[in-house]
């Protein structure tokens, strides 16, 4: 397993592309019970791994990203803090959290090229808006490995890179089997490991995901390809 180590530097001047106004926007996000019961300000240095993860591959900002199940906003809204000239994309299937990403979106000097978009990833990844066309995806607590592989290879790009977030401690063979990523199309990458405190798998779209996937609502979950 190839283990890439991000410091605590690298994540201090990550902190310094984040708008101002994100920090009241998680707030309130926390308060409606859209967030987890980390402190914030480890909410944002978390979503700041997945900016310093993903640019290590593509050598810079994505033209294009996608957040699966981005819930209250995190890691979506700092993506789109520090890379407001891409297309980021915040996608859930409540009406509740995306009402209101669409509202925190009005609000935001860099929510000009944000898009909130709801339902579900297995009918999503399947329209031509959405397939296949990202040269990034993020995926904070979306599901178990098998759905989120699933899911994302829908939405990126051939030669595109996913990053996803790991608990401590697991083991990347196991979790991301090489012969079921090749059926989707993709491949393991790096561990990444931030600040000594976070970690996250990266997953690259080597080829096409076969017409198949992602299959019906319910299914990746259910019947996990591996």
């Amino acid at each position: 397993m190839s283990v890439h180590g991000v410091g605590d530097g690298e994540i201090d001047l990550l902190r310094r592309r984040v708008d101002p106004g994100i920090e009241g926007a998680l707030a309130r996000s926390f308060e409606l019970g859209f967030l987890g019961s980390m402190p914030i300000a480890d909410q944002v240095d978390h979503a700041l791994g997945f900016v310093a993860a993903l640019e290590s591959k593509l050598g810079g900002p994505p033209g294009s990203v996608i957040d699966l199940g981005t819930g209250g906003g995190v890691p979506g809204l700092i993506l789109l803090s520090c890379w407001p000239e891409a297309r980021v994309v915040l996608m859930d299937a409540s009406e509740r959290r995306t009402q209101f990403l669409e509202d925190v979106l009005e609000t935001l000097p860099s929510g000009g090229k944000g898009e909130v978009v709801r339902g579900r990833a297995e009918e999503l990844g399947r329209q031509g808006g959405l397939r296949e066309l990202f040269d990034a995806a993020t995926s904070r607590s979306f599901g178990i490995p098998a759905l989120t592989a699933e899911c994302g290879a829908s939405f990126l790009r051939p030669g595109g890179w996913m990053a996803v977030s790991e608990p401590p401690d697991v083991t990347a063979d196991t979790r991301w089997p090489e012969d079921g990523l090749a059926e989707l199309g993709m491949e393991r990458g790096e561990t990444i490991r931030v600040a000594g405190r976070f970690g996250y798998q990266l997953l690259h779209k080597v080829e096409g995901i076969d017409d198949r996937f992602p299959r019906r609502i319910g299914i990746p979950a259910k019947r996990p390809i591996f």
